[in-house]
């Protein structure tokens, strides 16, 4: 199960914390798209202790998008890199 706070003061943050697979995932863009009203959008992962391929897939798609991934564990920060690099 996947937990989302947000808040906002300037930038819009989304605190995730739980796994994170695909069922998630579309809430979590209807709340993006809903915030994205030029303010800049940053995913903390800190509290994020596990993810799968859908999950790793959103999250470089997110970065691509210019939304900030911070406190990003290195594992996933790893994978991201993989699944950039198509190995």
């Amino acid at each position: 199960m996947l937990r989302i706070q947000r808040s906002a003061n300037g930038e819009v943050v989304f605190r995730l914390s739980g796994q994170m697979d695909e069922e998630p995932i579309a809430e979590l863009e209807t709340l993006i798209k809903s915030d994205g009203d030029g303010r800049r959008i940053v995913l903390d992962l800190k509290d994020l202790t596990l993810v799968n391929e859908d999950a790793i897939t959103f999250l470089e798609r997110c970065e691509s998008n210019s939304i900030t991934l911070v406190n990003c564990p290195p594992y996933i920060r790893e994978w991201i890199k993989r699944q950039r690099q198509g190995s």
